[in-house]
């Protein structure tokens, strides 16, 4: 493969959109621009979905001024795609690319993302066309493989921890039951991220519960029922992909336990909808109010805000998400690596660094990655190990704060 590849670029977004996923996109355009190789800098619409439909855009016609508000905005301002194409799908992708003369393909997303950019990288290969392809990470599932952690899973996780803590406060005041159902359908870094404002055991979340472990229904009764005796009250946080010992998801269970018929839905995926109902938030709560009496206990699923609430970005996951951007353009001009997919290696915690690196795109591909067991405290709890990985890319969090309630003395009679 030669260094220099002369022709077209084109961007796609795909899957969750994150705060930060178009700090990304405007890494991207910055740096391509600077490439006297890259002819255009082309974005597609919604994707794969777009180039399929050679639904182009011209990115380099865009002024600085305007890229750095996009840079800021949430969600995908390319718009996404839910599409996982198939090989004829990419084969088409690839008579387009012909058309108007693409020769570098960036594609971000997660792992279904990444296998896309790999099958587009194998087939270019077999034709013999010229191509470079690279996977720009982003996820706040978190649960890509080779890298140390994605961007956007930084900022989810602020906006997860802030919500905690005021959902503590609020607990505090009125007490009662609080269950949070949080995004994670395989994996609970999100979830995880609910404990980081946390000061002590007083402070809630309580009680967490991953898919990471097993969720056993009459455990999560007592474990509820013995931390409302100790404080008067109780914060749960859920990952929506609870789950029994053989991996039936808790809304099954629960359906089939009570009779009800919440575990009906399906996803587009064709997947059992876990939280977008509220359906788990309040099975969980069912469970609470049949089991501990006349006690006040109330659910909420925290949905799409998680990742689309434009006031909690994390200044570290900003600068990564552009980062990651810039660095899939050099490493794609460079031709070093032929095709590849960004990934993060964290350099030190205190003060906090990193920096990119690339990956093969197999290495990525279809395969997520859970939370490691020394992240884990029990069935219902995280580690310390796992606040010192992840306090650090929300760009920190300031704890709360309590009255001293010095107690009044009475007023002195005359």
């Amino acid at each position: 493969m030669s260094e220099i590849l002369s022709g077209a670029a084109v961007i796609g977004q795909s899957g969750g959109p994150t705060v930060v996923i178009n700090q990304s996109l405007v890494g991207y355009v910055e740096a391509a621009k600077q490439v006297p190789a890259i002819t255009r800098v082309l974005g597609a619409r919604h994707g794969v979905q777009g180039i399929l439909n050679e639904d182009l855009v011209d990115l380099g016609a865009e002024s600085s001024e305007n890229l750095e508000r996009v840079a800021r905005i949430p969600a995908a301002a390319l718009g996404s795609v839910r599409m996982k194409p198939k090989r004829e799908d990419c084969a088409r992708m690839v008579e387009t690319f012909k058309k108007f003369d693409i020769r570098y393909f960036f594609y971000i997303g997660g792992n279904d993302t990444a296998e896309t950019a790999h099958i587009v990288e194998q087939l270019t290969r077999e034709q013999g066309y010229e191509m470079r392809c690279f996977h720009v990470p982003k996820t706040i599932d978190n649960d890509l493989r080779v890298t140390d952690h994605c961007p956007g899973y930084g900022s989810a996780a602020r906006f997860v921890a802030h919500a905690f803590q005021g959902d503590d406060r609020d607990n505090r005041s009125l007490k009662g039951v609080k269950i949070n159902v949080v995004m994670g359908r395989h994996a609970g870094w999100l979830t995880a991220a609910s404990t980081l404002g946390r000061r002590n055991e007083e402070d809630g979340p309580h009680l967490v519960y991953l898919p990471e472990r097993v969720f056993d229904p009459q455990a999560f009764l007592q474990d509820v029922a013995q931390v409302y005796e100790r404080y008067g009250r109780c914060i749960v946080a859920v990952s929506e992909g609870i789950h029994d010992a053989e991996g039936k998801p808790f809304l099954q269970v629960y359906a089939e336990m009570s009779g009800s018929a919440m575990a009906g839905e399906t996803d587009s995926h064709g997947n059992v909808q876990l939280s977008g109902t509220g359906a788990l938030g309040d099975a969980l709560a069912n469970l609470v109010k049949d089991n501990m009496g006349k006690i006040r206990v109330r659910a909420d699923t925290f949905g799409y805000l998680q990742r689309s609430f434009p006031a909690d970005a994390s200044p570290v996951d900003q600068k990564e998400a552009r980062e990651v951007g810039r660095a899939a353009v050099a490493a794609a001009v460079s031709g070093e690596h032929g095709s590849g997919s960004i990934a993060i290696r964290r350099l030190a915690d205190q003060p906090y660094a990193s920096e990119t690196f690339v990956t093969p795109l197999d290495t990525v591909a279809k395969v997520t990655k859970d939370m490691p067991d020394e992240f884990l405290a029990g069935s219902n709890a995280v580690s310390q190990a796992f606040h010192a990985y992840a306090l650090p890319l929300t760009g920190g969090l300031e704890p709360m704060a309590d009255l001293s309630f010095e107690p009044a003395s009475p007023a002195v009679q005359a």
